[in-house]
C-alpha cells in the first residue's frame, strides 16, 4: 500500500505555482462525469478546512518562525484552493452546483459509513446521511419547478433523488447536535480519515449555502438555503464533535496533510477526466512535500515522530461508486430516528417534554411556512406530483405519495408502516 513517507518530497517552494497554471481550464457541465465533480467540491472543501485550520492554528500559536512555516504551507493549499474551485465553469449555476453538493455528500457519507469501523461513528454517520438525501430531493425539486431541468440529467442516475428523512424533521435542539468525541491515540486510521472528510466536507457545503443561498432569484429559492444552510450547521457541529480535542496543533497539522495525501491519492486513481486526473496527481506530490514538513515541524517542537499520529500506508483508498442499495436500507430502517443528547433513537422513544419538541414548535409551528415542505408543495400544484427520480418503489411507505408532502415521520410521535 502506497505509503507517503516514503516518497521523496520535493521542495516547497516548487509547489508554488505561477498563474498559467493556476488558472484551469474548467470542465464541461454536459459532459462531465457526476464523480468527477463530486471529487472537485469534496477537494474544495478539503482545501478550504485546511486553510481556515492554519489561520486558526496562525491565531493560537506565539513562535513567529513557526507562523512563517504555516504562513508558507497556507499560501499553497490556498494555490490548491484556488484552482480547484475555478474547475466550476462560468455556465453552471449554483443551483446546479448544489445537486453536486448533495450528491457529493449522500455518496461520500455511504461510502465512509460503509467503510467504518467504530459503530459510534458509523451510526452518526447513517443517521445524517438520510438528512443530506432528503436535501438532494427537495433542491431537485425546486430546480425542476424553477428551470424545468431534471436533476437526474446532472447525476446520470448514479443516486436516486427521493424523499429522505424530511428537512422539517431536521431541526433539533442544539444540545443533541453534541457527540462524544473519538479518542484518536487508539482510534484505527480509518476513523481518523472518515471524520475530518465528513468534518471538512459538510463545513464546506455549509459554507457555500451561507455565501450563496441569499443570491438566488426568488423568494421561494432564498428560503430553501436558508433553511438547509441551518441543518447542514447542525451537521458540522455534529460531525465536527467527533474529532479528538485532545490533538495538540502540531499532530492536527499532520492529520490534515496526511488526509489530503490520502484523497488526492485515492482519486487519482479513479479519475476519467486525464486534466483533472493531472491536477489530482500535481497536488499529491505538492502535498507529500507539505506532509514531510509537518512531521518535521512535530518532531522539532514536540519530540514527537510521525508515526505516533498516523501509520504510514494509507488503508483503504477512497472509492465513488453507486450507493443506491445502502442507502435504501438506511432509509428502512432509520427513517423515524431522531437525536437524543450523544444518541439516536425514535422519535416515539423520546419523552413529551424532550428539547426537541420544544424546538420544532418554536420554528417550525406553522407547517406552511416551512420552506422545504413550501418547495413539495409548489411542485405539487404545479404538476400534480413531486420531482423523483426512483429506481424501485419507496421503501418506507409513508413516504411513497407523490401528491402530499409527510411532514410528520421523523417528527411526530408515532410510528410508520414501512415496506418489507
Amino acid at each position: 500500500m502506497f505509503n507517503p513517507f516514503d516518497q521523496q518530497p520535493m521542495l516547497l517552494g516548487d509547489a508554488i505555482m505561477d498563474w498559467e497554471e493556476l488558472y484551469p481550464k474548467p470542465y464541461s457541465k454536459q459532459t462531465v462525469d457526476p464523480y468527477t465533480k463530486t471529487r472537485v467540491i469534496l477537494m474544495n472543501g478539503i482545501e478550504v478546512e485546511s486553510t481556515l485550520f492554519l489561520h486558526q492554528f496562525h491565531r493560537n500559536c506565539t513562535n513567529n518562525e513557526l507562523r512563517r512555516d504555516l504562513a508558507f504551507l497556507r499560501r499553497s493549499e490556498q494555490q490548491q484552493q484556488k484552482r480547484i474551485n475555478w474547475l466550476s465553469p462560468i455556465d453552471e449555476t449554483p443551483l446546479e452546483t448544489t445537486i453536486g453538493y448533495e450528491h457529493l455528500a449522500v455518496d461520500l457519507t455511504a461510502w465512509l459509513a460503509q467503510n467504518e469501523p467504530d459503530p459510534y461513528v458509523k451510526q452518526t454517520l447513517d443517521f445524517a446521511l438520510l438528512e443530506d438525501f432528503d436535501h438532494l430531493y427537495r433542491y431537485a425539486n425546486l430546480l425542476n419547478f424553477d428551470k424545468n431541468i431534471p436533476a437526474h440529467n446532472l447525476v446520470q442516475n448514479y443516486v436516486e433523488i427521493t424523499p429522505g428523512r424530511p428537512t422539517i424533521a431536521e431541526h433539533r435542539h442544539p444540545n443533541d447536535a453534541v457527540r462524544f468525541p473519538v479518542c484518536f491515540k487508539s482510534a484505527d486510521v480509518q476513523t481518523k480519515l472518515n471524520t475530518l472528510i465528513i468534518t471538512s466536507a459538510e463545513q464546506q457545503t455549509m459554507n457555500f449555502y451561507m455565501n450563496i443561498g441569499a443570491t438566488y432569484y426568488n423568494d421561494l429559492g432564498r428560503q430553501l438555503y436558508q433553511e438547509i444552510a441551518m441543518i447542514e450547521e447542525q451537521h458540522v457541529s455534529q460531525y465536527g464533535s467527533l474529532l479528538d480535542p485532545n490533538c495538540t496543533w502540531l499532530e492536527n497539522l499532520l492529520l490534515h496533510q496526511y488526509m489530503e495525501c490520502y484523497l488526492y491519492y485515492s482519486f487519482y486513481q479513479d479519475e476519467v477526466d486525464p486534466y483533472v486526473k493531472m491536477i489530482w496527481e500535481s497536488h499529491l506530490s505538492q502535498e507529500i512535500a507539505h506532509l514531510h514538513r509537518a512531521a518535521d515541524l512535530l518532531q522539532q517542537y514536540e519530540n514527537k515522530h510521525w508515526s505516533t499520529v498516523v501509520p504510514g500506508p494509507f488503508p483503504k483508498l477512497l472509492h465513488f461508486h453507486d450507493t443506491r442499495g445502502y442507502v435504501r436500507d438506511v432509509m428502512y430502517r432509520q427513517t423515524d430516528l431522531t437525536a437524543d443528547y450523544e444518541y439516536v433513537k425514535p422519535i416515539y422513544d423520546l419523552p413529551d417534554n424532550h428539547g426537541f419538541f420544544w424546538y420544532q414548535d418554536t420554528i417550525n409551528h406553522d407547517v406552511d411556512m416551512v420552506p422545504s415542505h413550501a418547495v413539495i408543495a409548489e411542485h405539487q400544484r404545479k404538476f400534480r406530483k413531486d420531482y423523483r427520480s426512483e429506481v424501485d418503489v419507496h421503501p418506507v411507505d409513508a413516504l411513497r405519495d407523490r401528491t402530499t408532502d409527510n411532514t410528520q415521520i421523523g417528527r411526530v410521535k408515532r410510528r410508520v408502516t414501512q415496506y418489507v
